[in-house]
């Protein structure tokens, strides 16, 4: 079977989450929409949570390739609002379900991903202790995602750039001190 059969599971279980709550989807009507039968269904997957991360996880990985290099955390964090906004529906119903887990297994790994980029371009060579980079990371990771995970509980209604603008101005030059601060002598 092809990738496109694969492809168009996917693309009608995305069409139906923007179009109704995850509980109001079943394999029925995905296949319903895709013209294929539940057996080519569960030939690609095993479960609609196994395709929900299936779709998950490919949305991650394009957001770590296309954030790859951050000079700037502002402009990664401006990528991945836009992701979302353009999936705003589908985002939410995911969000909203039994099925937040999976999201919110990834939204971390996107966490992590933005802040070790970050961190290492401003590390700029400079060494500092495993632990306490571990620690810096730490600490910008559950900040990145506390601000997210609290803009989607909002029902993505907060202007979170501007919130986020606001932090990071607020906080400019933070990390900077922090690795000074822990650099090794």
């Amino acid at each position: 079977m092809s990738n496109s059969t694969r492809n168009a599971i996917k693309a009608s279980f995305a069409k139906l989450l923007d179009e109704r709550p995850l509980s109001q989807i079943t394999v029925k009507a995905i296949v319903s929409d895709c013209g294929v039968n539940r057996n080519t269904f569960y030939y690609y997957f095993s479960d609609i949570p196994q395709l929900i991360e299936d779709v998950i996880m490919e949305d991650t990985e394009e957001l770590i390739r296309v954030c790859s290099s951050i000079d700037k955390i502002e402009d990664c964090l401006g990528t991945l609002i836009d992701s979302a906004i353009a999936k705003k529906k589908a985002v939410l119903h995911i969000y909203h379900s039994a099925n937040r887990e999976i999201y919110e297994t990834y939204l971390w790994k996107i966490c992590d991903h933005v802040v070790n980029a970050y961190v290492d371009t401003m590390l700029g060579g400079r060494k500092i202790s495993e632990r306490d980079l571990g620690i810096i990371k730490k600490y910008l990771s559950d900040v990145g995602y506390g601000l997210v995970s609290g803009w989607l509980k909002s029902g993505m209604t907060e202007d979170i750039r501007s919130d986020f603008a606001m932090i990071c101005e607020i906080k400019k030059g933070t990390v900077e001190m922090m690795i000074s601060r822990c650099e090794e002598k």
